[in-house]
């Protein structure tokens, strides 16, 4: 299995709700297939004010971050080889190194370490 799975969230327009639902059953499913990492693509609001899905997606998993269910996540804006935790996601997934968002400060997706 790759370390790596990549999951479209936005696929199909769902409603926020039913995205978080998605996102929550593809964390415990990446896990069980004995994945590394996770990308998820959310978007980031074509209204420019933060896009629905994105806020609520980083808002469980950071709710299953303090549940242990999850390691950390890494907010797309943030994923740089100047940043602390996508140094560490690194040593855990290596293929992290040659995604395409790696320096772009995409806030439309975000990468979960489980």
């Amino acid at each position: 299995m790759n370390p790596l799975r990549e999951i479209n969230l936005e696929q199909g327009m769902p409603y926020a709700s039913d995205a978080v639902r998605r996102l929550t059953f593809e964390v415990h499913h990446s896990k069980d297939l004995g994945c590394a990492a996770l990308k998820i693509i959310h978007g980031y609001g074509s209204t420019g004010k933060g896009g629905k899905i994105r806020l609520a997606a980083r808002e469980r998993l950071a709710f299953l971050q303090k549940k242990r269910e999850i390691q950390y996540f890494i907010p797309g804006e943030k994923f740089s080889i100047f940043d602390a935790d996508t140094l560490s996601a690194f040593r855990v997934c290596p293929e992290l190194r040659k995604d395409r968002d790696l320096e772009r400060a995409n806030n439309g997706v975000t990468f979960i370490i489980l």
